[in-house]
């Protein structure tokens, strides 16, 4: 049994179905399961709810498919061209905001040209039911078998944010004129917006090694991004991390990594210290429910669950922890809600790192009782 720090209370892990809270007396207070919604896709990698119910999912070899009343359709509603090479391939998806009306979805996939991998966003639009290829938005973007970034969301301002990584050369993220190793902000048609913290420039932030989570606080609209640490870079390893983003900031990378202390950059609020792995991949603020408010980090490596408990102004300092499904489902690549505040994770346990379980990968729906 493994205690909880600071909250006199015991977590005790359920055999198959996650993590069962229970008080210093021993009373059952809650637990947490999970039920197979789709299973057998390959390499999942991220998810939206469109108004009307459907559900886009990406597959890392180049399909965009849809889930309806939580089955799968046969046929993939797009298909993209993609350089499947390592970590690249179809990666991130964002639904436009007005996509009630315009039919607009936006992905980020890695493709091959002149012998050099790179990533770029796509816009498609909906038409009849199918994908079709509107415009490239932002191109060019450095990509490598690793550290290619991929998650793409709207924030609230109705911009779009696009994270990417330092493609294995790290000095680019320090490198203000470079796309990789940075999170970049565009207007919905490719454009830059004039508010920008560098003028004519998509960058956002920079100093990022290999960020691939992105989420906002639904009540102070505070930016969190989930970074992966160094696996041997300088001989450094682990300091996994989560950041809160603020506009023009420099996280570090490769300069430092993890918690450094050092006031020209910025320190994580959660990290994984200098001897264990998270590798955080999607990440979720819940609107509503039980774990609402709080910081949802899937986790690859780690092959968790794992909830960041939120404090302070603005919601930008981790209160405590808590850890679910540890091994349980494998490799987490996504956590994500649906419109009824229902969530969902994505399992990836196929891309040849993790060890397939039945069906896998899976969609994922988390239930509370």
């Amino acid at each position: 049994m493994r205690k909880l720090g600071g909250f006199g209370v015991a977590l005790v892990l359920a055999a198959t179905t996650g993590l069962i809270w229970t008080t210093s007396r021993g009373q059952a207070q809650s637990s947490v399961q999970t039920q197979t919604v789709v299973s057998d896709l390959e390499i999942p990698w991220a998810a939206q709810f469109a108004g009307d119910g459907r559900l886009f999912l990406t597959e890392r070899p180049g399909r965009i498919r849809i889930i309806r009343n939580d089955k799968l359709d046969p046929q993939p509603w797009a298909t993209i061209p993609v350089a499947h090479v390592g970590e690249g391939g179809l990666l991130g998806l964002a639904l436009a905001p007005d996509f009630t009306r315009s039919k607009f979805v936006y992905v980020y996939y890695t493709y091959q040209a002149d012998g050099r991998l790179w990533n770029r966003v796509t816009r498609l639009i909906d038409q009849n039911g199918r994908g079709e290829i509107d415009r490239v938005i932002l191109d060019q973007i450095p990509g490598a078998v690793v550290h290619d970034g991929g998650r793409i969301k709207f924030g609230p301002d109705g911009k779009l944010y696009v994270t990417t990584g330092d493609a294995r050369q790290p000095s680019q993220a320090q490198d203000r004129a470079a796309l990789g190793g940075k999170i970049l902000r565009i207007n919905p048609d490719g454009t830059i917006p004039a508010d920008n913290p560098f003028a004519g420039s998509p960058v956002f932030s920079f100093g990022h090694r290999n960020a691939q989570g992105l989420t906002w606080h639904p009540q102070a609209t505070t930016m969190y991004a989930s970074e992966h640490g160094p696996t041997g870079e300088f001989g450094l390893c682990c300091r996994d991390k989560v950041n809160v983003i603020k506009a023009g900031n420099n996280y570090g990378w490769p300069v430092v990594a993890g918690r450094a202390g050092d006031p020209r950059f910025v320190d994580p609020i959660a990290d994984s210290g200098v001897s264990d792995t998270w590798a955080p991949s999607g990440i979720l603020v819940p609107s509503r429910g039980p774990w609402q408010g709080s910081v949802l980090v899937a986790e690859l490596r780690g092959a968790s669950l794992r909830r960041l408990l939120l404090t302070g102004a603005g919601f930008t300092q981790v209160r405590s922890q808590e850890v679910y499904f540890r091994d349980d489902l494998g490799r987490l690549r996504d956590v994500f809600e649906g419109p009824d505040g229902t969530l969902y994770l994505l399992t990836n346990n196929t891309d040849g790192r993790g060890t397939p379980r039945p069906h896998d990968d899976r969609m994922l729906k988390i239930v509370f009782s």
